[in-house]
C-alpha cells in the first residue's frame, strides 16, 4: 500500500508536466544541434507533444469546463491526451508516406487523424485565444458557403469540409503543421531557451532591482525605473503584457509610493512594456516571422531592430522625464541597495546577450546554434553563480532556492512558453490557410493595389487603418501575419522596399496592442495600479504618440531599416531627433509666457516634421541641426520654467495576486 501511494504521488500532474517538458526540451536540443530530419518532420512529431503540454498546463490552472463535474473534466482531459498521442503515433510512423507519396490522395485514417487534431486545436484555441477561435469558425463557414455571399468582393465558389481539414493538417504546407508551427518549434523555441534560463534562476527580478538602482536618487527619475526595467526584461520576453506583469508588479507600486498618480504610473509602464515587442534579440514573434517572409538570416532583422528600439526607448525616456519634471518635486530620495547576488545575475544576463550578438553578428553562427550556445552559456554561469553564493558564501539571499528547483522551473518555463506559442501559431496557420483557400488574400491585395494606383499615401493610410482594426481584437503576432500576407505585396508592387513594407506592418502590429478599444498591456498595468483602464490607455497613447510617427517616418528615412552601416546610423539619428523634438513640443516648456511658449513649440514641431518626413535627404539633414539645437535649448529651459509640483504624500506599496494577469499575458508572450 505504501509503495502504491508512493507511485501515485510521483505520478502527479506536476510531474507529468515536467516529464513532457523534458521530452520536448531534449528533442529540441538534439534538433538545434544536428538539424536532423528538417523542420517539417520536427513539427509532425512535436505538435502533438506541445498540445499535450498545453492541455496539462491549462488543466493545472483549473478545470477546463467548470460547469461540468470533476470526473467529467478528468475524462475529457484523458480523451484530449489520447487524441494527441494517436496523432503522434500516426505522424511518427506515416510521416514519409503522408508528406511525399500520399499528397492529394490521403487514406481514411489520415483524414480521421487530421480531423481529430483540427478539432482539438480549435477547441484549445477557443479556451486560450477566443478571438482567434471565432474568426476561424466564421472562416470555416465562409469557406464552405462563400457562394452565398451577396457581395462580389466576398464571393467565391466554396469548397468541401474535406478540403478544409486536409489543408489545415495533413497537407503540411499551411495549417497546424505548416510554416508557422515550424517557426515556433525551431528558431522561436531556440531563443526561448534564454528566457527559460533567466526565469529559472531569477535573473528577471534581479535586472529590475539593478535598473531601479540605476534610475538615480531623484524623485523625478523614479518612473525611469519602468523604462529601464522594461528595456532589460524586453530582451528576453518579447511581449508587452508579460513585461507589464513582471516589471509592472514592482515598478508601479514603487512609483505610487513616491507620489506618482496611479493612472500615470500605469501609463508609463504600459508605454515602456510595449518596447518588449521591439527590443532585440527577441522582438516578439514578428521578427522571426519577418525573417522567414523575407528569406534572410534572423540577424539581419535584429540588426535593424536595434535602430527601432533605440528610437523608441530614448524618445520614451525623454517624454517621461518631461512629464515628471512638471509633475514631481526635485527632492532626492534614498536609492535602495542591490545585493551582490542580483548584480552578478544581471551581469551574466547582459554578457550572455552580448555573446549572442557576437555569435550571430560577427562569428556568423546560425540562429539555432547561436541561441543554443548562448543559452548553455547563460545557464552554466547562472548555475555556477547559484552554487557559489549558496554553498561557498552561504548567502541568505539564496537560502530558499534549490538547484533542482531552479532547473525544474527553467524546463517547465520553456515547455509552457513553447507549447503556448506553438498553439497560437498553429491556430494562425489555420486562419491563413482558410484565407488562402477562399482567395480573400488576392482580392484584398488587388483592392489595395487599385487604391495605390490612385495615390500611394491613401493606400498607406488605408493599410494603417486596416492594421489598426485587426490589432484592436487580435494579438500582435496575428496582426503581423495577416498584415504581412495582405498588405506587404501590394506595397512592394508599387515600388516600396520589402524591408520598409514589412517593418511598416510590424510597427502597426505593435501599435495594435496599444490601440483602442482594447489593450491587454494597458489593462494589466491599470489593474496593478488600481487605476482607470481608459485613462491609463489614453495617457499611454499620448506618451507613445511621438514614437508612433516612426511607423510612417521609415518611408522617408528608409535607410533606417533597409540597410546597415553608416547610412542606417544617419537616418536613425534623424528619426530620433524628430521624435524627441515632437515629444518636447507636446510635453515640454520653453517659456512661462503661454503665447511665446506655444509659438516656439509649434516651430519646433514643424522643423521636426521636416526632419522626419521630408523625402529630400539633403534638406532633412540641413534641418536636423536646427531641430537639435532648439531641442537642447528647450531641455535647459524646461527644467527652469516647468511649473513646480507640490510634494505628494508617499503611499505604501500595494501587492496583489498576479496569477490571473499572467495567464492573460500569455496571449502574446
Amino acid at each position: 500500500m505504501t509503495s502504491f501511494e508512493g507511485i501515485k504521488r510521483q505520478f502527479s500532474l506536476n510531474n507529468l508536466i515536467l516529464l513532457f517538458s523534458t521530452v520536448l526540451l531534449c528533442w529540441l536540443l538534439w534538433y538545434f544541434y544536428t538539424g536532423s530530419g528538417g523542420p517539417q518532420e520536427l513539427v509532425a512529431h512535436l505538435i502533438p507533444i506541445t498540445v499535450i503540454l498545453q492541455t496539462l498546463f491549462m488543466y493545472r490552472e483549473g478545470y477546463l469546463y467548470p460547469w461540468l463535474p470533476p470526473r467529467v473534466n478528468d475524462a475529457i482531459i484523458v480523451i484530449y491526451l489520447a487524441i494527441a498521442a494517436y496523432a503522434f503515433w500516426h505522424f511518427f510512423w506515416e510521416f514519409e508516406e503522408i508528406a511525399i507519396y500520399r499528397q492529394g490522395s490521403y487514406t481514411r485514417e489520415d483524414f480521421v487523424c487530421g480531423l481529430l487534431m483540427f478539432l482539438l486545436v480549435m477547441e484549445l484555441s477557443r479556451l486560450a485565444h477566443p478571438a482567434l477561435f471565432w474568426i476561424n469558425l466564421v472562416l470555416v463557414f465562409y469557406t464552405l458557403y462563400g457562394y452565398l455571399s451577396p457581395f462580389d468582393f466576398f464571393w467565391h465558389p466554396g469548397t468541401s469540409f474535406y478540403r478544409i481539414v486536409t489543408s489545415s493538417t495533413v497537407e503540411m504546407s499551411t495549417g497546424i503543421y505548416g510554416i508557422y508551427g515550424q517557426i515556433a518549434l525551431t528558431v522561436i523555441a531556440a531563443f526561448l531557451l534564454l528566457a527559460a534560463a533567466a526565469r529559472g534562476f531569477g535573473a528577471q527580478s534581479a535586472m529590475i532591482n539593478v535598473m531601479r538602482r540605476l534610475a538615480g536618487r531623484s524623485r523625478q527619475m523614479v518612473p525611469q525605473t519602468a523604462v529601464l526595467g522594461s528595456l532589460a526584461v524586453g530582451t528576453i520576453s518579447g511581449s508587452g503584457s508579460a513585461n507589464a506583469v513582471v516589471v509592472g508588479s514592482i515598478t508601479i507600486p514603487l512609483m505610487k509610493r513616491y507620489g506618482v498618480p496611479g493612472a500615470f504610473a500605469a501609463a508609463v509602464e504600459t508605454a515602456a512594456s510595449m518596447g518588449g515587442l521591439l527590443m532585440p534579440p527577441l522582438m516578439g514573434i514578428g521578427a522571426f516571422l519577418m525573417s522567414e517572409f523575407l528569406g534572410v538570416p534572423y540577424w539581419d532583422v535584429v540588426a535593424r531592430g536595434f535602430a527601432l528600439a533605440a528610437v523608441y526607448y530614448v524618445s520614451l525616456a525623454l517624454a517621461v522625464y518631461l512629464l515628471c519634471v512638471r509633475l514631481l518635486p526635485r527632492d532626492e530620495i534614498t536609492s535602495p541597495p542591490v545585493v551582490t547576488y542580483d548584480q552578478v545575475k544581471t551581469s551574466i544576463f547582459f554578457v550572455s546577450v552580448l555573446f549572442l550578438i557576437f555569435l550571430m553578428g560577427y562569428a556568423g553562427t546560425g540562429e539555432l546554434l547561436a541561441a543554443l550556445y548562448t543559452a548553455a552559456f547563460m545557464f552554466a554561469f547562472l548555475m555556477l553563480n547559484f552554487l557559489y553564493f549558496k554553498h561557498v558564501l552561504k548567502d541568505p539571499e539564496v537560502a530558499k532556492e534549490t538547484l533542482l528547483g531552479n532547473i525544474r522551473l527553467s524546463i517547465e518555463t520553456h515547455g509552457d512558453m513553447t507549447s503556448y506559442l506553438t498553439l497560437l501559431l498553429a491556430t494562425l496557420g489555420i486562419m491563413i490557410g482558410l484565407f488562402t483557400v477562399t482567395g480573400f488574400i488576392n482580392r484584398m491585395g488587388a483592392t489595395l493595389l487599385d487604391l495605390g494606383s490612385w495615390n500611394i499615401l491613401a493606400m498607406i493610410a488605408m493599410a494603417y487603418i486596416f492594421g489598426w482594426l485587426v490589432g484592436a481584437g487580435l494579438p500582435p503576432t496575428a496582426t503581423y501575419i495577416i498584415g504581412a500576407v495582405i498588405i506587404v505585396q501590394p506595397l512592394v508592387s508599387l515600388g516600396v522596399n520589402p524591408w520598409v513594407a514589412h517593418f511598416f506592418v510590424f510597427l502597426i502590429s505593435v501599435w495594435g496592442e496599444l490601440s483602442p478599444p482594447t489593450s491587454l498591456t494597458a489593462a494589466i498595468s491599470a489593474r496593478i495600479a488600481e487605476a482607470s483602464f481608459m485613462k491609463t490607455m489614453w495617457e499611454a497613447l499620448k506618451i507613445c504618440l511621438p514614437i508612433t510617427l516612426m511607423t510612417f517616418a521609415i518611408f522617408a528615412r528608409s535607410n533606417m531599416v533597409v540597410t546597415t552601416g553608416w547610412l542606417q546610423v544617419v537616418d536613425t539619428l534623424l528619426v530620433l531627433i524628430g521624435t524627441s523634438a515632437i515629444a518636447f513640443a507636446m510635453f515640454g516648456r520653453f517659456s512661462a509666457h503661454a503665447g511665446s511658449d506655444i509659438a516656439l513649440r509649434l516651430v519646433l514641431a514643424v522643423i521636426a516634421a521636416f526632419v522626419l518626413f521630408l523625402p529630400n535627404d539633403t534638406w532633412a539633414l540641413m534641418a536636423s541641426p536646427f531641430c537639435a539645437i532648439l531641442l537642447l535649448a528647450g531641455l535647459m529651459r524646461h527644467h527652469i520654467v516647468a511649473p513646480p509640483a507640490i510634494r505628494p504624500a508617499e503611499s505604501a506599496d500595494t501587492t496583489q495576486d498576479l496569477s490571473a494577469l499572467m495567464m492573460e499575458a500569455k496571449r502574446e508572450m
